[in-house]
C-alpha cells in the first residue's frame, strides 16, 4: 500500500493532522509493515472506515461497493490467486468481457493494479470497499483450510490408532496416535474454525457416551461438532503435546500455551487449561488475539459521564480503582485500557497477573506461580520495594492481598485491581468481609466499576422489534419513556452466522467514592443502602446502562434481560 501517499492526501484534505500521520506511520514501521495505514487510523479513531471509503471514492472518482451485498461467482475469484489477494488486500467482484472489476481499499496503490493486469491479461477497473469488508470477503471465498464438516466426512476411525482408557498408558503409543494425519487435521481444523468464527474460547468435553466441541462466540456457547468418542484421548493428547504438557499425566489439572502463526505474519495464542473429569480430560482453550484487543476506552461502551469519572480517577496519583464482574466480563480489557493510557516514560508500572494474557512494552508484567510461593501478596510486597508509581493486581482474593493493596493506595501509589462481585456496591461488603477496616476502605478506594458484556445487534440485519410497553416497564424503563422506545434486534444473516448478533458491548456501573457513600461505609451501611444512595446521586445501575444501550439500538431487550438483574 502506498501509505505515505495516502497519508499525504488525507493531511492535505484536513482529515488527519501531520502529527497524527507521523504517529501512524511510526506504528506501521514498528509492526514491520504488517499493519496498513488505514487500519491504524481507524483503530485509533482518527477517521471512520465509512468516511475513509467515501473520501477515497470522491478523490479518485471510483464508485464504492458494499461487499456484504455481493454474491461473487467462484469463476471470478479463480482469476486471481489467493496469495495475490492476500498480499494486496483486494478481491475481484465481477467480469465483463475483457474487463475485470476489482474491489480495493486503497485506489492509490497503482502497483497492485498493474500487477493484476500483467498476471491476468484483463483490463482492470477499480471500485472502493472497506478494508474490513475486503478481509471478510477474502476469508469467505479464499479460505483454503479444511472445514469441520470436510474433516468429519474424511475421517475413518479405523485408520486411527485409538489409545485405551486404562490408568497406566504407554507414552509411545500416545505419541504415535497423535501423529496420525486424521487427528492432526481435526485439531488444526478446530483451531482454524474457531479463529475464523472469532470465538473467544474452545471447550473440548468428554462425557460417558458423548464427545463434543463447543465455541464461545460473543459470550454464548455453541456446539461446533461431535468427534467420535474413540478419539477423545488422541485429540486430547495432540493438544497437550502442542501445549508442551505432560501427556502421561491424566489425574491432575495442567495449564499451558499454544502459539500458531497465521497468514500475514499474524500470531495467535491459545491459553490451554486441562481438567480431569469423570470420563476423561476436559480442555478449555482461550483465544488471545492481540490484534483484536480494543484498548480505546471510548469504544468499549462506557457512557460519557461514566468514562469521564473513570478517566479522572485513574489519573489520580494514589488510591484504588477496582473493576468487578464475573469471569469473561471484560475486566482485563478495562484494566489494560487504563494501563495503556497511563503507560508513559515517566511512570513505573508493575503488574501481577495470573496468567499474563498480553504483553505490553513499558509495563513490567509478572506471572504468578502459586506452587513456588509467588502469589499476588508476595508480588505486591516486591513491587513496593521497586519504587512503583502504578500497580496492577490481577485479583484481590484474600485479606493479605487486600491489606497490602490498601496500604499501598494510602501511601502514594495508584493501585488497579479486580474482584468477583455482582455489582459495584457489593464490592464494599466483599472487602469488609475479607477483614479490611471500614475507614481504610472509605479512604483508599477512589472508584469501583462493575461490568458485563452483552452481544451487539448485527449492523447488517438489525430491524425494529415490536416489544410490548409493559415488558419495557417491567424491565425498568420509566412509564413516561416506554411508549417512545424503539427497540432493535438482528434477524440473522450470513455476516452474523444467523444469530442476529455480531460483537459485544459493555454495560458499566461506574461508582466514584463520593462523600455521601464514604459516610455510609463508615456508618456500616449494607449493600442495598449503598446502591440506593448511589442511584439517588445519579450513578447508573447495570440495568440502567443496559437500557441506555437498548434505547440507542446497540443491543436487544433479550440481551439486557440476559446479563443484568432488575433494580430493587
Amino acid at each position: 500500500m502506498q501509505s505515505s501517499r495516502l497519508g499525504e492526501i488525507l493531511v492535505k484534505n484536513n482529515l488527519i493532522s501531520r502529527e497524527e500521520l507521523s504517529k501512524a506511520l511510526e506504528e506501521q514501521k514498528t509492526s514491520g509493515g504488517q499493519l496498513r495505514l488505514g487500519s491504524i487510523l481507524i483503530k485509533h479513531n482518527l477517521i471512520s472506515e465509512l468516511d475513509l471509503t467515501s473520501f477515497l471514492s470522491k478523490q479518485y472518482g471510483v464508485p464504492t461497493v458494499n461487499l456484504a451485498d455481493y454474491d461473487i461467482d467462484p469463476a471470478v475469484t479463480k482469476i486471481i490467486q489467493s496469495d495475490v489477494v492476500q498480499k494486496y488486500q483486494l478481491i475481484p467482484v465481477n467480469r465483463a468481457g475483457s474487463t475485470l472489476i476489482v474491489a480495493v481499499s486503497d485506489p492509490s496503490n497503482l502497483f497492485a493494479i498493474e500487477d493484476i493486469k500483467f498476471m491476468t491479461g484483463y483490463n482492470v477497473e477499480m471500485v472502493v470497499a472497506s478494508e474490513s469488508g475486503i478481509k471478510a470477503t477474502i476469508d469467505k471465498y479464499y479460505d483454503q483450510s479444511a472445514s469441520l464438516a470436510d474433516v468429519m466426512n474424511d475421517l475413518d476411525v479405523e485408520d486411527v490408532e485409538v489409545v485405551g482408557d486404562e490408568d497406566t498408558l504407554d507414552v509411545n503409543s500416545i505419541e504415535r496416535a497423535t501423529e496420525d494425519a486424521p487427528v492432526v487435521r481435526m485439531v488444526n481444523a478446530i483451531l482454524q474454525d474457531a479463529i475464523k468464527k472469532k470465538a473467544s474460547d474452545i471447550h473440548i468435553e468428554p462425557y460417558e457416551k458423548l464427545f463434543r466441541v463447543r465455541y464461545r462466540i460473543d459470550g454464548v456457547l455453541y456446539e461446533a461438532m461431535k468427534p467420535p468418542l474413540k478419539l477423545k484421548n488422541a485429540i486430547t493428547s495432540r493438544i497437550k503435546i502442542m501445549a508442551e504438557l505432560d501427556i502421561a499425566e491424566r489425574r491432575l489439572p495442567q495449564d499451558g500455551r499454544i502459539k500458531i502463526k497465521l497468514g500475514g505474519g499474524k500470531d495467535m495464542d491459545f491459553r490451554v487449561s486441562v481438567l480431569p473429569t469423570l470420563f476423561g480430560e476436559k480442555i478449555c482453550l482461550r483465544l488471545l488475539d492481540k490484534s483484536n484487543l480494543q484498548l480505546d476506552m471510548t469504544k468499549l461502551g462506557y457512557e460519557e459521564d461514566a468514562l469521564a469519572h473513570f478517566k479522572r480517577e485513574i489519573h489520580k496519583p494514589f488510591g484504588m480503582v477496582l473493576v468487578t464482574g464475573p469471569t469473561g466480563s471484560g475486566k482485563t480489557v478495562s484494566l489494560y485500557s487504563a494501563l495503556s493510557e497511563l503507560n508513559k516514560v515517566s511512570e513505573n508500572i508493575s503488574t501481577a497477573e495470573d496468567p499474563v494474557e498480553f504483553n505490553f512494552a513499558g509495563i513490567n508484567q509478572v506471572q504468578m506461580h502459586e506452587d513456588i510461593g509467588l502469589n499476588f501478596a508476595a508480588a505486591l510486597r516486591s513491587f513496593l520495594r521497586q519504587d512503583p508509581d502504578i500497580i496492577m493486581i490481577g485479583e484481590i482474593r484474600d485479606f493479605e492481598t487486600a491489606e497490602i493493596a490498601v496500604k499501598a493506595a494510602l501511601t502514594g501509589h495508584l493501585v488497579l485491581s479486580t474482584l468477583h462481585t455482582n455489582d459495584a456496591p457489593a464490592t464494599i461488603n466483599r472487602l469488609l468481609n475479607m477483614g479490611v477496616e471500614p475507614f481504610l476502605v472509605a479512604s483508599a478506594v477512589n472508584l469501583i466499576t462493575a461490568q458485563r458484556l452483552a452481544r451487539r445487534n448485527c449492523s447488517e440485519c438489525k430491524e425494529p422489534e415490536d416489544i410490548p410497553v409493559q415488558a419495557l416497564i417491567d424491565a425498568g424503563v420509566s412509564p413516561d419513556e416506554a411508549p417512545s422506545y424503539v427497540c432493535y434486534r438482528g434477524k440473522g444473516c450470513s455476516l452474523c452466522n444467523n444469530t442476529g448478533y455480531k460483537g459485544r458491548v459493555g454495560f458499566y456501573q461506574v461508582m466514584p467514592m463520593l462523600e455521601e457513600i464514604r459516610e455510609l461505609i463508615l456508618n456500616g451501611a449494607n449493600t442495598a443502602e449503598i446502591k440506593r444512595e448511589s442511584m439517588r446521586l445519579g450513578i447508573k445501575s447495570m440495568r440502567q446502562s443496559g437500557l441506555t444501550k437498548l434505547k440507542e439500538g446497540v443491543t436487544s431487550l433479550e440481551e439486557v434481560l440476559r446479563v443484568t438483574v432488575a433494580d430493587d
